[in-house]
């Protein structure tokens, strides 16, 4: 019996899905773990399986279409089986068409090789990933490649830079690495040409002219000719090349950043990874060359000779200079999404002032246990994530003519990196105990500053917490983090005079200021969560309970 396989909804927010590929043909037998298509979906590109058996007898997609979400991709049944009352309707027609759809594909195929439109056997054209729910664009921050080299399945291509971090991509394919379509330091959107795989000899110009109308094809021919020379060399470097030479060093994004926070030249140190790469390794073991210094005696009457002339009372003449720096891609990310919540959602604050003397002492006692670690941070999250159980109105999304509810609680923690910011989210929060919370938070922020957090990891917040108490700020107010309806800005802990039984005594407080979106949170609904979040925070055994 034939059975109906729709596309699939393979990440939380995608609602349609293109094939990128078909990894089967009409015709083919299909076992049950075979991977039928690769499907991009808004998040990525991935492998879709079979869950069931039989002969794939329609195709209800083609490479390169999209379709929304439920839509008939394919029909899987037994050889020969009529399935035309499932296509369309019942419509002869479209079955008569399907069951000669392996032949057509077979004369078409061979129309295509006869005008040179084919792209050969073996061949891989790769075009530019999104590696992130948000991905639009993406820069390549190093290759660790070069056009000539042999390429196996997994090997690492390339380090991407989205809008999120910098992640390593890997190859799906085997074969010689043909052409590069972006360079070191260039961006270019999504499905862009990266790079060709395949057979040595292939003739990459017409690969590329059926991709884009033959413009890559100077492109190519630039490729070869830096490929013929590097071959041709009489002299092989294996160390990094300096900008003087007219050459790219060759370094991960992490050693270039160290390097240029010890103040190190890359140009004078040696890589010991692929092709020269200088790594992290590097630069750690990495000791400059002496060079000879002034001689003594010359310094000394030098500044002999600068304390026998007389003070010049000439004013300094200043210059007056600017210097215009690329924007990131996770700036311009950061830029976008903020500027959308901000003009689009109505903010409002609310702000309250909480006791923390009972925080205070029962993070005392919780730190005293052994291996036992609890930050101020990790119980507001808990404290949130317990109020908003029970203030569901403000665990919410705008969703235009409706309102999301999330049954599920996933915190998000604003998380500093060096080019911006990125929010890591804590799944469930509300079902994890303090030291849980603690060390997941932890771990995804030390992901989020080496860039290896996995865009997984930063996916489907309900609502998040941004504290700079931390770096000393008293109170401040935030911008929310759509599709989230509030977002909670937590203040540095401040010991003054505060009035308790009608007496002014030493007290500990902290400000907590409540951004929501009025369009699904109201104020009276946000004050009310205030004053639950209040009763957790001054209480923390109530969080233990």
């Amino acid at each position: 019996m034939a059975i109906v396989v729709n596309m699939p909804r393979l990440s939380d927010t995608m609602e349609e899905g293109t094939v990128a590929k078909w990894l089967k043909s009409v015709g083919d037998k299909v076992e049950e773990g075979d991977m039928l298509a690769e499907i991009e979906t808004d998040k990525a590109t991935m492998e879709f399986e079979s869950f069931n058996e039989g002969t794939l007898l329609y195709i209800g997609v083609q490479e390169g279409d999209a379709a929304p979400v439920d839509t008939l991709l394919a029909i899987i049944g037994d050889e020969g089986e009529d399935v035309s009352s499932l296509i369309g309707g019942g419509n002869a027609k479209a079955s008569e068409d399907n069951s000669s759809q392996v032949e057509d594909v077979s004369e078409e195929a061979s129309e295509e090789i006869e005008n040179g439109v084919e792209i050969p056997e073996g061949v891989e054209v790769i075009k530019m990933p999104r590696l992130s729910d948000t991905m639009e664009e993406g820069t390549v921050a190093s290759w660790l490649k070069k056009v000539g080299d042999d390429v196996e399945e997994g090997d690492i291509l390339a380090e991407i830079e989205t809008d999120k971090a910098t992640m390593e991509f890997e190859s799906f394919y085997s074969g010689k690495l043909l052409y590069i379509g972006i360079q070191e330091g260039e961006s270019s959107p999504v499905d862009t040409v990266l790079a060709v795989i395949g057979p040595e000899g292939t003739d990459v110009d017409a690969v590329l002219s059926n991709e884009s109308g033959g413009s890559k094809k100077s492109s190519t021919s630039e490729n070869k000719k830096v490929e013929m020379k590097s071959e041709n060399s009489s002299e092989k470097k294996e160390v990094s090349k300096t900008v003087s030479d007219g050459e790219r060093i060759f370094a991960s994004p992490l050693a270039k950043k160290i390097a240029e926070d010890k103040g190190i030249d890359l140009a004078k140190v040696s890589g010991s990874g692929d092709n020269g790469r200088i790594t992290k390794k590097d630069i750690e073991n990495y000791t400059p060359s002496t060079t000879a210094a002034p001689a003594a005696s010359s310094v000394v009457k030098a500044e002999s000779n600068v304390a026998s002339q007389p003070v010049s009372m000439a004013l300094p003449s200043g210059e007056e200079g600017t210097e215009e720096v690329k924007n990131s891609n996770m700036r311009k990310a950061i830029a976008k999404a903020l500027g959308n919540s901000k003009f689009n959602a109505p903010h409002f604050y609310l702000t309250i002032e909480v006791d923390m003397d009972n925080a205070k002492e029962s993070r005392a006692q919780i730190n005293s246990l052994p291996d036992t670690k609890v930050s101020f941070n990790d119980m507001v999250l808990k404290a949130c994530a317990m109020a908003l159980r029970k203030h569901p109105q403000v665990n919410t999304s705008w969703n235009g003519d409706t309102t999301k509810y999330h049954q599920h609680i996933h915190m998000g923690v604003a998380v500093a990196v060096d080019e911006g910011l990125v929010v890591p989210v804590v799944k469930h929060c509300d079902l994890l105990g303090l030291t849980q919370i603690g060390s997941a938070v932890k771990d995804l922020a030390g992901k989020a500053r080496n860039k290896k957090i996995a865009p997984s990891e930063m996916e489907g917040s309900t609502f998040t917490v941004s504290n700079l108490g931390m770096f000393g700020i008293l109170e401040f107010t935030s911008i929310i983090n759509q599709p989230n309806s509030a977002i909670l800005s937590v203040g540095a802990i401040v010991e003054k005079p505060v009035v308790k039984n009608g007496e002014i005594v030493v007290g500990n407080t902290m400000k907590l200021t409540l951004a929501c979106d009025h369009r699904t949170v109201d104020g009276a609904v946000g004050a009310q969560f205030l004053q639950t979040l209040r009763y957790f925070v001054e209480n923390p055994v109530t969080m233990l309970a």
